[in-house]
């Protein structure tokens, strides 16, 4: 094991020092050090997550066995020892059945103890796309309020003259032609709800927030799924009992991942498969914040809930756009209930991402656990969710960017 000099021993007038090996683990980036031979000597915590294994399993695999042969890493690797210099890589694709595929930029550094060894970091940039991507849909659904507030009034409400004109026609009509009559009403009725569907992207949220069990909204969505929609598909969860509560509105995180499931569901009965499954998994994750608009403070976003099915995957033409409104490949699909959840979640402050390739597809949704005071005194909380708000998670990196409206972290999807 590769054994770092641990400073803090030395007597010093001023505060002791962390140990540098307790620093390493508190690093969301994943960190390991190769020999001469590139096996490896040490990882912190972030890279035994990366690599799917313990301390002890990884320590001196060699490199060539944890990624593929003929990876860029490896001859980074090697250019960084024969130049005794530092050098990053950037948009390096790793991909290996036991990690997934990742998008890295990749820092190799020398160390001269052991001699010929390379210290690498392991940093996913995908998130700031992941932003990025739920700040545009944001704004698309922001659009979509606006052409519903302008439904509700230019539409609704010349409608309901309409409605009541066919009433009153009705009591002034014979029998053959009050069907007329009635068929207006019928059809300003159907107009009416269409509009009412639309209405839900209004851009007025109304979150009645407060300490949320997230299993319990979860365990809701389940028994909803098996008792209808998913009754002949393999539901499973996979919970993290340790979790505190979320900060949201119970009734619309029911919604989102009512939607997200019964997408999931419409998916694996679409591809046929015999083997249908859908795992909903949670999760804590450190290093996850998101500024919103309107607020002073960023709102922690530790919670993650993973909605992971086995279907045919998304098409890459449409994975970009598809939490747009009116974006479907279900045949007579109305494209809005992901849309919709994709709002939902914004209204939350939390971000919604998706990774898919055939029979794995996996939507994401981080949610928030703020401290106590972020909100001020008018906030609703309960007694569980004050004690909850108390702490605030370790190792948290901010990316302040123009506008106060986007966010940084870790992040780990159809339509």
């Amino acid at each position: 094991m590769l054994k770092i000099a641990d400073e803090s021993q030395e007597p010093t007038a001023g505060p002791s020092r962390p140990p540098p090996e307790a620093i390493l683990d508190a690093l969301p980036e994943p960190v390991l050090v190769v020999d001469k031979n590139d096996d490896v000597v040490y990882l912190n915590g972030a890279a035994e997550s990366f690599f799917a294994g313990s301390r002890a399993s990884l320590f001196g695999t060699n490199l060539q066995l944890l990624i593929p042969h003929d990876s860029p890493l490896l001859s980074l690797v090697a250019k960084v020892r024969r130049t005794d210099s530092s050098m990053t890589e950037y948009g390096v694709q790793l991909q290996t059945p036991r990690i997934g595929r990742h998008m890295l930029s990749i820092d190799a550094a020398p160390l001269s103890d052991p001699p010929n060894s390379v210290v690498i970091t392991l940093k996913e940039h995908t998130i700031a796309g992941k932003i990025d991507d739920a700040l545009t849909q944001r704004g698309a659904a922001r659009s979509v309020s606006a052409l519903s507030a302008m439904l509700a009034h230019e539409v609704k409400n010349p409608l309901s003259g309409i409605r009541g004109a066919a009433q009153l026609l009705e009591t002034m009509v014979s029998g053959e032609d009050r069907a007329l009559t009635q068929l207006i009403t019928e059809e300003t009725d159907r107009i009416v709800k269409l509009v009412d569907r639309m209405e839900v992207f209004s851009d007025r949220p109304s979150l009645e927030r407060e300490a949320v069990n997230i299993h319990i909204v979860l365990d809701r969505v389940l028994e909803l799924a098996r008792n209808g929609f998913a009754k002949n598909i393999r539901l499973t969860a996979e919970y993290d009992p340790s979790l505190p509560p979320v900060y949201g509105d119970k009734d619309q995180l029911v919604q989102v991942f009512l939607n997200l499931v019964k997408n999931a569901a419409e998916a694996v009965d679409m591809a046929g498969v015999s083997d249908g499954e859908i795992t909903i998994k949670t999760a804590f994750r450190h290093g996850v914040r998101l500024a919103v608009p309107g607020l002073d403070t960023r709102m922690h976003l530790p919670m993650v809930v993973m909605i992971r099915d086995n279907g045919p995957g998304i098409p890459d033409d449409i994975r970009r756009h598809l939490f747009d409104p009116f974006i479907t490949t279900k045949q007579g699909g109305s494209g809005l209930g992901l849309a919709l959840a994709a709002k939902l979640v914004g209204d939350h402050g939390g971000v919604i991402d998706v990774e898919s390739r055939p029979r794995r597809t996996v939507f994401s949704v981080m949610l928030p656990m703020v401290r106590a005071g972020t909100y001020g005194d008018h906030t609703k909380k309960s007694p569980k969710m004050a004690g909850q708000m108390s702490g605030e998670t370790a190792g948290e990196t901010v990316d302040e960017t123009a506008g106060g409206s986007t966010s940084v972290g870790e992040g780990p999807s159809h339509g």
